[in-house]
């Protein structure tokens, strides 16, 4: 697999993974009960990107790492998907 295709896979799965994780363990101003005048109440109290990118970007790792070797190592892509679903007759 070539460097370009590995890299757009991984950022596809990045992006997918952002969406995912970023609402977890988010708490909404309305939550801590201090709403900043002019805001919405589900508003972040306080956003934490560093922690949202350092997971998201471990967690997409991990499955870009088994994507890999799934595709690499045991021949599994896109042709196989016709093999493992059942036929419905």
């Amino acid at each position: 697999m070539q460097f370009v295709s590995a890299f757009a896979v991984y950022f596809v799965i990045w992006w997918i993974t952002l969406f995912a994780i970023l609402p977890i363990g988010m708490k909404t101003q309305a939550e801590v009960e201090e709403v900043v005048p002019g805001s919405v109440e589900s508003a972040p109290a306080r956003f934490r990107g560093g922690r949202v990118v350092f997971w998201t970007t471990l967690v997409s790792g991990l499955i870009f790492g088994g994507w890999y070797a799934a595709s690499t190592w045991f021949g599994i892509g896109i042709d196989s998907l016709p093999n493992i679903v059942p036929k419905f007759d």
